[in-house]
């Protein structure tokens, strides 16, 4: 799939922190099941790698993504573990819109899209989108950049979503209200099935 057809896939990309990879699997399929497809995992923790590889595994209808790229190492570590896109918090020097697998890359100012639009980029995540301005900032960026698309991240919940959404330069959000680290602990994988298709109606 492209990047394009990945992050159609549903108005919310759950963002996860794995800590214990024996959560993975029934986060996951929780999440799918709820109507959220497109999943990513962030390289944050230890079990991240292995976390995806279960769920790449395991996980009928799922397309994982890795989070937290930041170099063109983990990209490539990323595609070998399965992964059919990366998510990244910046541009990362060296690496194209062309790569191992499809690459979401972070911008904040108008010269980092700039740059990422000289890279091949066409799709960016805006982060952290609520700091730098939110709303505000992605209908400021249509009018000098309309060729940009964006799935914002950072600050993003159930209560401001729907704003976001609403812009026509906005393709989805990333957010990790949908898998909240209590319910994760608690293995309460109902509660968050109804998180993720509230999500998904939005």
């Amino acid at each position: 799939m492209t990047l394009a057809e990945i992050l159609k896939l549903a108005p919310v990309i759950p963002v996860m922190t794995i800590e214990d990879e024996a959560k993975a699997v029934p986060l996951a399929r929780a999440l799918v099941a709820g109507g959220l497809r497109a999943l990513e995992v962030t390289l944050r923790t230890p079990a991240a790698m292995g976390s995806i590889r279960r769920i790449v595994q395991e996980v009928e209808g799922v397309v994982v993504g890795a989070g937290t790229v930041t170099s063109a190492a983990a990209r490539q570590a990323a595609a070998d573990a399965g992964c059919q896109f990366a998510v990244s918090p910046g541009l990362i020097e060296g690496e194209g819109a062309d790569g191992p697998l499809p690459l979401l890359p972070g911008v904040a100012t108008p010269t980092e899209l700039m740059w990422g639009l000289r890279a091949g980029y066409t799709h960016f995540k805006l982060f952290p989108a609520d700091v730098l301005g939110g709303t505000a900032l992605l209908k400021a960026f249509s009018g000098p950049f309309p060729q940009a698309i964006f799935c914002p991240t950072g600050g993003i919940d159930a209560t401001n979503a729907r704003d976001y959404l609403a812009l026509a330069n906005v393709v989805c959000v990333g957010g990790s209200w949908v898998a909240p680290a209590d319910l994760v602990r608690a293995g309460d994988w109902g509660a968050i099935t109804a998180l993720a298709a509230e999500a998904a109606r939005f």
